[in-house]
């Protein structure tokens, strides 16, 4: 019983300096990426050895995984049930996710830097980010089809084409605002270009550029 309590008692304790391990590899990683970016670096900010990361984590590759988790979680954090919303609301989110980005740069550098590494051969988030673009793909089609379907739109490839298209604009679009933040409002030009997939989708007619 006694090494139960202390169990417990040390749990809360435990969450906590992972969550301070987790941030800190966010901003090593986010600053100069996952091969670069060392255990040891992220030891030094949270006062702790290259050995005690590795006790919480067990190796640089399952910490990198877990900063990537750690990163979504945030997006949902405040919302009902912990997952994203259904139909109109869903784009909506997207727009409201975009002005939370905005005041959060180092999590948004992370997620530039590791999700363009990805594409390199054997980057161990690679997988990851297949599969969450898979997933989030989905759930934009998804979206668009229930709006759809209250219009009677059913043809499946301007759907498809928006919701991957609402994906690069946003992942785009962070870029330019990480480099040039005075020049770029990541909120306005984010809801702007959702706006207008989102019309282009659900009024379709020829393109102004045929």
């Amino acid at each position: 019983m006694a090494s139960e309590r202390k169990k417990t008692g040390t749990r809360p304790a435990t969450l906590m300096k992972r969550t301070e391990i987790l941030r800190a590899a966010t901003d090593v990683f986010g600053s100069r990426g996952y091969v670069n970016g060392t255990l040891q670096d992220i030891a030094d900010q949270v006062g702790m050895t290259h050995a005690g990361i590795l006790h919480h984590f067990g190796s640089k590759e399952q910490l990198l995984l877990d900063v990537l988790v750690y990163r979504d979680q945030t997006d949902v954090e405040h919302l009902e049930g912990k997952h994203i919303p259904d139909g109109i609301d869903l784009f909506r989110h997207l727009v409201r996710t975009a002005l939370a980005n905005s005041k959060r740069a180092g999590i948004v550098q992370a997620f530039t830097v590791l999700s363009g590494e990805s594409v390199t051969d054997s980057h161990p988030a690679q997988q990851f980010f297949i599969e969450r673009y898979q997933i989030l793909r989905g759930q934009l089609v998804d979206a668009f089809a229930l709006v759809c379907a209250e219009r009677g739109i059913t043809d499946p490839g301007p759907i498809a084409h928006g919701s991957a298209a609402i994906l690069a604009v946003m992942d785009g679009l962070q870029v330019q605002w990480l480099l040039a933040p005075a020049e770029v409002d990541l909120a306005e030009a984010t809801g702007f270009a959702i706006d207008a997939i989102v019309a282009a989708v659900l009024n379709p007619g020829p393109s102004p550029l045929a």
